[in-house]
């Protein structure tokens, strides 16, 4: 049979009119060149079995999968995805840099070379979590809580459970992986990267570099009755800006576009109009993310090798985040909203950063009172600054109290299930990753057994363990 783009449209069209389907057609293609491009070059994954699994479940992909191609070119690193033969993008892959979707007559980035300059060796502050090799529970309890959060429901939405990994008084007393994945396999962050952003914005506050209360250090905001002059850097944390950046995921969202069809995307997330006054209303807005991460690009100097130097030296490498990979966009702005990679071991460490108030070894990281204000919940909502929370009368915090989760604790979440959990009271960290789409929880009732199952464990048995780091 063949296809063309005429018939393609056509058929969205009669969907979507008031929209744009050829823009939607061409976050499609982004999103699917950049995702396959990253897992197939960061993480080391199938492509093929990625796509079934990740993308292709997706409304708007599945509704046209029979128009989409894509290439996986291994020697030049780079992935092609089109729709109908038509909406070509391409995202490349660079060395230190990940990838990143350059569209057609737009230079690529900044040489990989910059980026990979050389970063000073500093010692990790934490000793290892764990030995080389996977470490099974010795604990009943905990086994059948790990056989809990990979088993699946009878019907969809299937969890496909990735990664678990428990760390409790600084050492890993349990993980398991899906096949495939493994203790050194890179497993995206989606949103997960808004957490790394707010350590490194931390780091930078404490440095005395910004100021959380002061106006947003965004020139296209500075002139004379600009009221989005009034965002301050706390604003835009804890999402309420109150910029008309929205977030749907449906493909006609500024959100898809920012991360899929701009080159710029900090340029384009700052030139949103204001909805309503800073501070008044909150709204998620991945845009706000991206905002912060150019201004931390600025603030250090104004290109990627920068950000990467100061991420490695000051906050991976003390706490032994070994492998990371951060992607950036096409002007060396860090996507820091979405795209970091890292072993499920290296995202325990960050979270065992905030488990112990922003400390590492004795060692400040965080400024004094850090964690407290991230997992501190925002007005009307369960969300604080860069961490979702339990503390808080919020009806979604108080569910997930319900499901098992205690009232003390907080979390990164990213889309498709990705969590890093951090329970002070119980000395614990657990990390969960996956491919789950009952969007928009992601199986978050399914972590909250998890650690519900978890902390039920460490009140009945007595695990042996080194010690809190």
């Amino acid at each position: 049979m063949l296809v063309n783009i005429a018939a393609v449209s056509l058929a969205i069209t009669a969907i979507v009119l008031p929209f744009r389907p050829d823009r939607a057609m061409r976050v499609a293609t982004g999103l699917i060149s950049h995702t396959l491009c990253s897992e197939t070059f960061i993480a080391g994954l199938d492509p093929d079995k990625v796509y079934a699994e990740h993308l292709k479940p997706i409304h708007g992909i599945r509704q046209i999968s029979w128009a989409i191609h894509y290439k996986v070119d291994r020697d030049r690193k780079e992935v092609t995805a089109t729709i109908a033969g038509g909406f070509k993008n391409r995202a490349v892959y660079r060395e230190g840099l990940g990838c990143v979707v350059v569209h057609e007559g737009e230079p690529e980035l900044v040489s990989p070379q910059e980026t990979l300059a050389s970063v000073s060796t500093v010692a990790p502050a934490w000793p290892d979590l764990a030995g080389p090799q996977v470490v099974e529970p010795t604990d009943e309890k905990l086994r059948a809580a790990l056989e809990h959060a990979f088993a699946e429901p009878p019907g969809n939405p299937w969890r496909q459970t990735k990664a678990v990994v428990i760390v409790h008084d600084g050492h890993i007393i349990a993980e398991r992986y899906a096949p495939g994945y493994g203790i050194d396999t890179p497993l995206i962050s989606y949103s997960l990267a808004k957490s790394v952003t707010n350590a490194q914005l931390g780091i930078l506050v404490r440095e005395g570099r910004l100021a959380m209360d002061k106006p947003a250090p965004v020139a296209e905001w500075s002139k004379p009755g600009d009221p989005r002059g009034r965002i301050t850097l706390d604003n835009l944390l804890s999402m309420t800006s109150g910029l008309a950046l929205d977030e749907t995921g449906s493909g006609f969202d500024r959100n898809t576009r920012m991360l899929y069809l701009e080159r710029d995307m900090a340029r384009y997330a700052e030139c949103a109009h204001l909805k309503r006054p800073p501070g008044t209303k909150w709204e998620y807005a991945s845009g706000n993310t991206i905002i912060i991460s150019r201004i931390i690009r600025d603030t250090l100097g104004g290109h990627a090798a920068d950000v990467s130097r100061f991420a490695r030296q000051e906050l991976f490498a003390p706490l032994g985040m070994r492998n990371v990979t951060m992607e950036f966009d096409s002007t060396g702005t860090q996507i820091g909203s979405t795209y970091v990679y890292a072993p499920a071991r290296d995202w325990v460490r960050l979270g065992l950063l905030y488990l112990n108030d922003g400390v590492v070894n004795g060692r400040r990281i965080l400024p004094e009172g850090w964690v407290h204000y991230s997992s501190s919940p925002t007005p009307g909502n369960g969300y604080g600054a860069g961490f979702w929370t339990n503390i808080g009368p919020g009806k979604d915090a108080q569910d997930r109290v319900r499901w098992g989760m205690p009232p003390d604790s907080f979390f990164a979440s990213g889309t498709l299930g990705q969590f890093i959990v951090v329970v002070p009271s119980e000395r614990l960290v657990v990390a969960r990753f996956g491919v789950t789409k009952d969007w928009p929880f992601f199986d978050v009732k399914g972590v909250a057994h998890l650690v519900s199952e978890v902390t039920a464990a460490l009140k009945t048995e007595a695990l042996p363990g080194p010690g809190q780091p």
